[in-house]
């Protein structure tokens, strides 16, 4: 389920029951472990500027670098290292906002699955 139109019917979904899809790591992201990436776009604006959906990450250790984030953590945990700021800790029911251009490294303790809201670009 995706949709790229903004007028488009509401709905819901069960994150813990949304079927992902892997997506490439970099292998230059991964610091540690074998970490495997999967996701679903469950919504995006006409112009591509903003993004919702769900990710998961399995275990490892990974570099980022940030988009302007809203996310929930739905189940799993990670300790979130932003360069230069905080260190996250982050499991099930926690909400975090990331920044643009934010430097993180994503330490996965437990397969970490969470719903999120992008904006892209300022």
């Amino acid at each position: 389920m995706t949709t790229n139109d903004q007028n488009a019917a509401s709905f819901a979904v069960h994150i813990p029951d949304v079927v992902l899809e892997e997506e490439p790591l970099d292998p230059a992201q991964i610091v540690s472990g074998e970490p495997v990436v999967t996701g679903k776009v469950l919504w995006e604006s006409a112009d591509g500027k903003q993004v919702r959906g769900i990710w998961q990450i399995t275990p490892g250790v990974v570099t980022d670098t940030e988009a302007n984030e809203l996310f929930v953590v739905v189940s799993g945990r990670a300790t979130v290292e932003v360069e230069g700021g905080d260190v996250l800790e982050i499991g099930p029911g926690d909400a975090a906002v990331l920044r643009e251009g934010d430097r993180t490294t994503w330490t996965v303790h437990e397969t970490l699955r969470k719903a999120y809201h992008i904006t892209l670009g300022g």
